[in-house]
């Protein structure tokens, strides 16, 4: 089988299943594991900018012009010759959106199956693996992993069930303009013995009032800006010491802001969700600030 993977999650999936060198194409954001950054890249996108507020206001206007924010090399599609094209239609600004995907698909002699990734929670993202695995002939492997990961899901949230104090804690998705985490995290904060608060669970992340963040004084914050790196993330956490409500808040003060690293472990719906639950819940008790 030849396979194209649009979303740096299904690429993730695709190697920890063993269907790694079916995988002939990627996108340009796919780097993990280092094997996918070998591949044809097939996508693109413009550079919106470099810090946060640059970023959502470019975002935000492609948006509303109704333009996509990445592009699809599909003369390079065709060359491939895909038998299974993997994308997704869960965030319009997450990757090349499934319209763009599926027409150019139809175009394309391999006659390629298109398979929309759409998880919402944790067991989504075990169910997403085990589809693959059946589509691919992985599904051993698929089943070996998922018993894996549910092991280690498992593990953390038996060494949690019993905290009798379990931080409020708010994630931030995107630090300018601060927006809440959802769909799978408020889950992992839990798993990990926190309390998620101002959280969107099983649905988008929204845009957060600076005023709904003081009322609610979180006592743990944890910045993870969606498709940032650690090094991306640390600064925008010190862009936001410019913000006066932030510099207030008790967690703030008290040193307890987890830089995470949410491009590999909070953005990506894949084996490394349950790396971040493990991460969050070493955190809370270790309690370095910039720890992870």
């Amino acid at each position: 089988m030849r396979i194209v993977s649009l979303l740096p999650s299904a690429t993730e999936i695709l190697f920890g299943i063993g269907a790694g060198d079916e995988v002939v194409g990627v996108t340009h954001e796919c780097d993990y594991p280092p094997e996918a950054l070998a591949l044809p890249k097939l996508t693109s996108a413009s550079t919106p900018g470099s810090t946060p507020a640059e970023i959502d206001r470019h975002v935000r206007a492609a948006v509303h012009a109704g333009s996509s924010l990445y592009h699809l090399d599909s003369a390079l599609l065709a060359q491939l010759k895909p038998d299974l094209i993997v994308t997704q239609e869960l965030c319009a600004v997450c990757a090349v959106s499934y319209e763009i995907v599926d027409s150019a698909a139809k175009h394309l002699r391999s006659d390629p199956r298109v398979i929309s990734l759409e998880p919402i929670s944790v067991q989504d993202v075990l169910a997403n693996i085990t589809q693959l695995g059946e589509i691919t002939g992985h599904s051993a492997e698929a089943r070996n992993l998922v018993e894996r990961l549910e092991s280690r899901v498992a593990a953390v949230g038996a060494r949690t069930a019993g905290t009798a104090k379990r931080p409020r804690t708010l994630v931030l998705e995107w630090t300018d303009p601060p927006m809440s985490a959802g769909h799978w995290i408020p889950e992992l904060v839990e798993l990990a013995g926190g309390t998620p608060i101002l959280a969107n669970p099983g649905a988008n992340s929204r845009r957060l009032e600076w005023s709904a963040i003081a009322h609610a004084d979180p006592e743990v914050v944890v910045v993870a800006p969606c498709g940032f790196d650690l090094g991306k993330t640390r600064r925008a956490i010190e862009e936001l010491d410019s913000v006066e409500t932030w510099r207030s808040l008790a967690a703030r003060r008290a040193g307890r802001v987890l830089a995470l690293d949410g491009n590999a472990y909070l953005s990506r719906p894949g084996p490394r969700l349950v790396d971040a639950a493990e991460i969050v819940e070493r955190w809370y008790t270790d309690g370095a600030e910039y720890a992870g």
